[in-house]
């Protein structure tokens, strides 16, 4: 199934009913992975990955893949330490970072005002291959989600 396919299948879900067990794991079978917003604070990954990452109010992050080096925060002797990823995983990363104009960065936005969709709770967006799909509260569109190939995912230094 291609990740066209899977948001179509996904598209016009209510909130709460995003993914089912059995769709993630078809998502999985098929190297894909489905980013979504949920409640105020946190945006879910499901399918190869399942995880959450806290995002109140927004956040940019990456999907690191193993052997990509990360930061992590701290410092040695005035140089940022890094370490390099062992598995497939959200990471949140920091705008003000110069490595942050990376193509593969996704942004989730919280209640964008500045989009074509009016009126949405979450608007993920990327510049990596992606489909995309609404999930809807009521009538209304809540949020606007990704699916994501692994195999689109590189190793950026």
């Amino acid at each position: 199934m291609t990740k066209e396919e899977f948001a179509a299948l996904l598209n016009g879900r209510q909130i709460g009913d995003e993914i089912g067990i059995h769709e993630s794991e078809l998502a999985k079978e098929n190297n894909l992975i489905v980013i979504f917003g949920a409640s105020d604070d946190l945006i879910e990954f499901r399918g190869v990955l399942h995880d959450e990452i806290y995002a109140d109010d927004g956040t940019d992050f990456i999907i690191a893949v193993p052997g990509q080096e990360l930061e992590t925060g701290e410092y040695w002797n005035d140089m940022p330490a890094y370490v390099k990823a062992t598995e497939i995983m959200p990471v949140a990363i920091n705008t003000e970072d110069p490595r942050s104009n990376i193509p593969e960065k996704i942004s989730a936005t919280w209640c964008p005002k500045d989009q074509d969709i009016d009126q949405c709770s979450w608007y993920i967006k990327t510049d990596l291959p992606h489909s995309s799909f609404l999930i809807k509260q009521d009538e209304d569109i809540y949020c606007r989600g990704i699916v994501i190939n692994v195999s689109d995912l590189t190793v950026t230094a």
